[in-house]
């Protein structure tokens, strides 16, 4: 479960952001504020995953927050939650995690709060590998165990190329097989973390290494032109991950 934080000084937008937060059912709101100082008291006692932050408070800016919050103890994940798009690179220097504009669309917050859950279980992830190197306990094996009607395959994770949510059901495709499976597509998301294979799209993840060439299409969003001929989209949501991953 995400802790999420809000900061905003309209009761109206709190309300509405709490509300969307919490319909997920992966969320626990676990404060708001309306001002900086209130926020910056409050974050560091209850130490939340992410702070939904606004850009225009009252009295103060949601930037100067968020550099505050860069040097504090605790630092959360940001997400802007504002109505004025032009601060956004202003947003991403200071390390945002996500940019969201008023009024709220309920899917977009979905795909936010996904972002965030797949941050939360990197970081996890990076803090428990110590101890499982100090076990003794072998590595996680190259293999993903899929499950088609009956039986249970064993599938190379290096010969997956992509996969993708179509009509309730979830497809892998590896370079010469096709499998239709029930489990949704955040299922394998989280299985597959700390492999080559990531989310592009809400409805396709990808193996980086299976990326022969990158096309770019409308309104700042891309295609990848895969090494099996296929075309997957890229969603402006997970870009700046994927320049990240890829380095362009």
């Amino acid at each position: 479960m995400l802790k999420a934080y809000i900061v905003d000084d309209e009761p109206l937008a709190r309300d509405e952001l709490a509300y969307l937060l919490r319909r997920t059912k992966r969320v626990e709101v676990v404060g708001e504020a309306e001002s900086m100082d209130e926020a910056l008291d409050h974050i560091q006692k209850l130490e939340p995953d992410v702070v939904f932050l606004d850009i225009q408070l009252a009295e103060d800016s949601g930037l100067d927050v968020a550099r505050k919050l860069a040097d504090a103890r605790h630092r959360p994940e940001i997400v802007f939650a504002t109505a004025y798009d032009e601060y956004a690179l202003k947003a991403f220097e200071l390390n945002a995690a996500d940019y969201i504009l008023k009024p709220f669309d309920e899917r977009r917050i979905q795909q936010t709060v996904e972002k965030m859950l797949r941050l939360q279980q990197r970081h996890d992830g990076a803090a428990a590998s110590p101890a499982v190197q100090k076990s003794g306990l072998p590595e996680k094996t190259d293999k993903l165990a899929v499950l088609v009607e009956d039986r249970i395959l064993l599938v190379n994770i290096s010969r997956i190329v992509y996969i993708s949510a179509a009509e309730g059901k979830t497809v892998i495709v590896t370079e010469d097989q096709r499998y239709t499976v029930n489990e949704p597509l955040v299922h394998y998301e989280q299985k597959l973390q700390h492999t080559p294979i990531v989310r592009v799209h809400r409805a396709y993840l990808v193996n980086l290494d299976g990326i022969v060439e990158i096309q770019p299409w409308f309104h700042s969003t891309y295609n990848l032109v895969m090494k099996d001929g296929s075309s997957v989209p890229v969603s402006r949501t997970y870009m700046k991950e994927l320049k990240q991953l890829i380095g362009f």
